[in-house]
């Protein structure tokens, strides 16, 4: 073994492991785990501490190396942790000089290592300027602050030159790109510069966004750019006003269900999905059935669903708690209709063309995210356009055309 890593958490860690396990191996470390955290619910960390005490018994003498946002806020707790060799904050981990080199890592000039030629994640904005009562990643990331366009038309082109055929724009607070910059520059422009800089790239997509946020530039191009896929995650919470203000989120729930309708006016078809929190501090059975109700009502067919985690410092965790069991219950009830949603969904493109980017020889993903089980094998990386002829409910089966 040289370097390996465990991620933990979202896509914004995913390209951030790929750039340390890029970094460390350049430097030539051997026999080295990073474990990269997260900090968003108290499984993700209770996770990330037994994989660290099972590396730690079953590969003795290998060198941990724990960083992530878990690991930025409380570094002494994960430091004590057996085999841990070093603790890295969230700023520490990109810089070279934490592996045995002198520069910050991300730029084109290096690119990471994400496993195959397919789809590449490229962070474009890190922390968050807002207080989500239930939230500590801003304690974990620290301020909102993006990267130059330039910086990221760079490393978006080197990635399509070394033969990658879809880039994910990831972010902490990902709509909130460009607060920070001269002119205010908005995650639209962003979009729209990086689309017509790169015209060879044939696949932009885009993780999880704030319905407050959402600029009128991007609006028009979720409407009129083939290119931008027409899938959008949304970080919706709960689909009831009275936990949303608890949450200190910044829509309604009607702003919600108009944000969904707006994207599929202008996209007909487009893929939406949700993060969604079950058993909020005070939630009420009636409150839930409200976030219930959206889900049936808005048909999303992509939902993440959390029973809420108390993270200790965080306003929520001093809020009356819903008891665990009923946590668990209600996100299934959130995830049984999620399940519909989807079935009915893919099923309304059986007999219908769609994009698939190969990930593997048997499987791949459509423009809309959806998985494809491909009858007809073909290199990973390739995309070529199918004609759907069933669905099982979770995955569409499409022959290439």
């Amino acid at each position: 073994m040289t370097v390996s890593v465990l991620t933990f958490g979202c896509r914004l860690n995913a390209y951030e492991s790929a750039v340390m396990r890029s970094a460390a191996e350049a430097a030539g470390h051997e026999e080295t785990v990073i474990v990269n955290t997260c900090a968003v619910t108290e499984e993700a960390e209770r996770q990330a501490r037994q994989a660290i005490r099972r590396t730690a018994r079953e590969q003795p003498g290998v060198d941990i190396v724990v960083t992530g946002c878990a690991a930025a806020i409380e570094p002494a707790r994960w430091a004590r942790l057996p085999g841990v060799a070093r603790v890295l904050d969230n700023r520490a981990k990109l810089a070279h000089e934490s592996w045995g080199g002198t520069e910050v890592l991300g730029a084109a000039a290096r690119l990471p290592d994400f496993g195959s030629r397919v789809r590449a994640f490229v962070p474009v904005q890190q922390g968050c300027d807002h207080r989500c009562t239930f939230c500590i990643i801003p304690y974990g990331r620290g301020p909102s602050v993006s990267r130059a366009i330039e910086d990221v038309i760079a490393e978006i082109r080197a990635l399509v030159a070394a033969g990658f055929r879809e880039v994910v724009l990831t972010g902490v607070d990902l709509t909130a790109y460009g607060a920070d910059l001269a002119g205010r520059t908005r995650l639209g422009a962003l979009v729209r510069r990086v689309l017509a800089a790169v015209p060879d790239l044939p696949r932009l997509r885009l993780s999880s966004l704030d319905p407050a946020e959402i600029d009128a530039e991007l609006w028009r191009l979720i409407g009129e750019e083939e290119r931008l896929m027409p899938h959008l995650h949304l970080s919706l919470q709960a689909g009831n006003d009275m936990i949303l203000k608890r949450m200190k989120r910044r829509h309604s729930r009607a702003a919600a269900l108009a944000v969904i309708s707006r994207a599929r006016a202008l996209r007909p078809g487009i893929g939406i999905g949700a993060d969604l929190i079950a058993g909020f501090p005070t939630e009420t059975e009636a409150e839930f059935r409200d976030t219930l109700a959206l889900v049936e009502e808005s048909g999303m067919p992509f939902l993440h669903v959390f029973p809420f985690s108390a993270r200790p410092g965080t306003p929520a965790a001093r809020m009356p708690a819903v008891p665990w069991p009923l946590r668990r219950e209600r996100a299934g009830r959130l995830r049984a209709a999620g399940r519909a949603n989807a079935a009915r969904y893919l099923a309304s493109f059986v007999g219908r063309t769609v994009s698939v980017l190969v990930e593997s020889e048997g499987s791949g993903r459509t423009e809309h995210y959806a998985r494809a089980t491909l009858s007809t094998a073909a290199p990973a990386g390739a995309l070529f356009a199918a004609r759907v002829e069933g669905c099982d409910g979770t995955a569409l089966t499409a022959a290439l055309l």
